[in-house]
């Protein structure tokens, strides 16, 4: 097994046990991550982002959730992986099941460069926001208004850490 395809394992079981610690550990400093909420640069805004997903999960439904994940393969440069993540989104209460196809780039020391993860917003929003996300989730509005909040849930959860 190449080390990045070890490093992508680590990271997807530390996810699975909402050990954001660990999966800190994985990401280079100028770490970027995308999808299709998020758009983060550098370290402090990528891991802040699964300190803050896994601190909510913990606090609000540790029991609903499950992390599986598979398909994961990697080279010197590059790797991927697919997850599946069932949860309670904690805005709405509601239960979500999450797809996901995931790509990465590595550093020459083995830490993930760039991360970047692919899924069906429309059926995510269906999900988490029920009829809103029905009538609106295929649209740019809904889209770019969940980023914008997503990124000021972010920027307050930093602040609050001691993380600005």
């Amino acid at each position: 097994m190449h080390p990045n395809e070890q490093t992508i394992t680590q990271f997807y079981a530390a996810f699975a046990q909402l050990d954001a610690q660990t999966m800190a550990a994985c990401y280079a400093d100028d770490a970027t991550f995308e999808d299709a909420v998020f758009s983060l640069r550098g370290k402090r805004e990528v891991t802040g982002m699964w300190r803050m997903l896994t601190d909510a999960t913990r606090a609000k439904g540790r029991d609903d959730w499950q992390l599986d994940y598979s398909g994961i393969a990697a080279d010197a440069t590059t790797g991927q992986a697919h997850w599946e993540a069932h949860y309670r989104f904690s805005a709405t209460n509601r239960l979500v099941l999450n797809r996901v196809d995931a790509r990465f780039t590595f550093n020459s020391q083995g830490l993930i460069a760039t991360h970047r993860d692919r899924f069906d917003f429309w059926a995510w929003s269906r999900q988490a926001l029920g009829a809103p996300g029905w009538l609106l989730g295929w649209t740019p509005f809904l889209r770019n208004k969940v980023r914008r909040q997503a990124a000021a849930n972010l920027q307050k959860y930093l602040a609050s850490q001691g993380r600005p």
